[in-house]
């Protein structure tokens, strides 16, 4: 069920080492105007309920089905990638911490407020500014060391609506070619559309950057550095699974590049990047490839299957919709690892959420 995709050997000991323990669940949620581009993502049909996806999946994570102050945006094909996410969590009794790194608006539900900000589009080469940009490496250094819990792991998962392209581009500026290797919500990746805003972004910035602060300052957005603070502090205590494909990607590259530039104490093999089998085996990205080429971590991935559901919202992810976010792909291997749910009983717990959510909106109508 829990397939390891790179660094085979150290993503085995990851997989024995937190065997059966009890993980916590932080989720970073964030905002890049990236997200308003015309075509850039498929996570909410139009760029004005892109605007209130993050909010809305993080309702859905703490509420679960019910009336909603943000109802989860509708999606041309497919289903939110936080129904996985909310099964496991609800069903498994997994602990859930909401961090916000810079929303347009506040979260509607209870949050740890970072006092970040929305980011600008990255093609501005202007997306945060720096004194922001520290103040956010700071909390996720502060968080990463709060959560952590000796034997115990953490799943740093992300909310960002148009984070790949961000991830593009803090790659591209770290050194790492990463043009045709992305994934995306799409079920073919935009490739072209990520690859010019990214040269726009950097071009502006006076690429190359030297240092990773001004970097995402430059064109990254706020759940990057939060991410990658965690990452580094949390990795001292425990275990740590950055959760999501080509974005915790670059988290773990942007992490590594801090750490090494600040000379900050880490523990690599601690670290895993988790994902689901759509990013992983993603025809139009080369994730796995892009995991060899940025080195030393693991990627490792659930083997989720919807093939058989009966839901054509969830049998389009075999089609290549949606594919992840929100965390979904690690807490399908925690699933798997805290207390064994195998394949079938994590189907039927995603499909109860749906069948509920569906029942919701007949009453609400």
């Amino acid at each position: 069920m829990i397939r390891v995709y790179t660094q085979q050997p150290q993503g085995e000991r990851w997989l024995k080492r937190y065997q059966g323990c009890a993980p916590i669940f932080a989720c970073i949620l964030g905002f890049t105007e990236t997200a308003l581009l015309p075509g850039i993502s498929a996570a909410g049909n139009t760029p004005q309920a892109r605007q209130f996806t993050a909010i809305a999946d993080a309702e859905f994570l703490v509420n679960g089905p019910g009336p909603a102050q943000y109802p989860l945006p509708s999606l041309d094909q497919g289903a939110s990638p936080v129904y996985i996410t909310r099964a496991v969590l609800n069903g498994q009794q997994i602990p859930l911490r909401i961090l916000n790194a810079g929303l347009p608006i506040p979260p509607s539900i209870e949050h740890v407020d970072l006092g970040g900000q929305a980011a600008r589009c990255l093609s501005t080469g202007a997306a945060l500014p720096l004194n922001i940009v520290k103040g956010l490496w700071d909390e996720g250094l502060k968080w990463g060391q709060a959560l952590a819990v000796p034997g115990s792991y953490i799943i740093c998962a992300e909310c960002v609506v148009g984070g790949t392209t961000t991830a593009q581009a803090i790659l591209t500026g770290l050194g790492v070619p990463a043009f045709g290797k992305i994934n995306s919500s799409h079920p073919v990746c935009n490739h072209a559309q990520k690859q010019q805003l990214v040269q726009a972004g950097l071009q502006k910035a006076n690429a190359p950057i030297s240092n990773p602060l001004d970097l995402i300052a430059a064109v990254g957005d706020p759940m990057q550095i939060v991410a990658a603070g965690i990452m580094v502090a949390a990795s001292r205590t425990c275990g740590v699974m950055l959760a999501g494909g080509t974005q915790m990607l670059a988290v773990y590259a942007l992490a590594r590049s801090i750490a090494t530039s600040q000379n900050l104490d880490w523990q690599p093999e601690e670290v895993v990047v988790g994902t689901t089998r759509w990013v992983a085996e993603d025809p139009t990205g080369d994730t796995v490839g892009l995991a060899k080429m940025i080195g030393s971590v693991p990627l490792i991935a659930s083997q989720l299957n919807f093939s058989q559901s009966k839901y054509p919202q969830l049998r389009a992810y075999e089609q290549g919709y949606v594919k992840e976010g929100v965390g979904a792909g690690g807490c399908s291997v925690a699933a798997q690892l805290y207390e064994g749910w195998q394949l079938p009983m994590l189907l039927s717990k995603i499909e109860d959420l749906l069948l509920q959510q569906s029942k919701t909106r007949q009453l609400s109508h």
